[in-house]
């Protein structure tokens, strides 16, 4: 008598790739489809409410005139800042030597102004500020601007 050998029984193809590589995987169920719907819409009003509440505050953007250097520990540095005439901005003024150090550093307010103050109605107004350096200077730009909150 002879009996077969079980080892030797071809398996259906998608048995034996399972028991090799593991079973299917199944598709997403309608919950969390619809979940996944949900988290995108609100990422995406997020997202948007972002882009809108950021670019309705208040911006400031700056432009180097020149400088000059009234002695060696002394700089003349003008600037124009372009701003909504009602808001008060902070600009740092570095100055630099040779080897790009900074020999001078100062931080100007710039306050409202009148409509007639500047060009544009107010909003672009010329700057000059006395900028005093620990040694002889070769070059001063505004580093950056920023708009001051009201509240503080």
């Amino acid at each position: 008598m002879t009996s077969e050998d079980p080892s030797g029984t071809a398996l259906p193809a998608t048995t034996s790739l399972a028991n090799r590589y593991g079973s299917q995987k199944r598709a997403f169920g309608g919950k969390t489809k619809r979940n996944i719907v949900i988290a995108v819409l609100l990422g995406v009003i997020g997202l948007l409410f972002w882009v809108t509440t950021s670019s309705s505050q208040s911006s400031v953007t700056f432009k180097d005139i020149g400088y000059s250097a009234t002695d060696a520990t002394q700089l003349s540095v003008d600037f124009q800042v372009t701003k909504n005439p009602g808001a008060t901005a902070k600009c740092a003024i570095k100055a630099m030597d040779s080897g790009f150090a900074v020999v001078g550093w100062k931080v100007v307010q710039i306050g409202p102004n009148a409509p007639k103050d500047g060009a544009d109605g107010g909003q672009t107004t010329a700057q000059r500020t006395v900028l005093r350096t620990e040694s002889a200077a070769v070059s001063a730009v505004v580093d950056n601007c920023w708009i001051v909150d009201s509240g503080k």
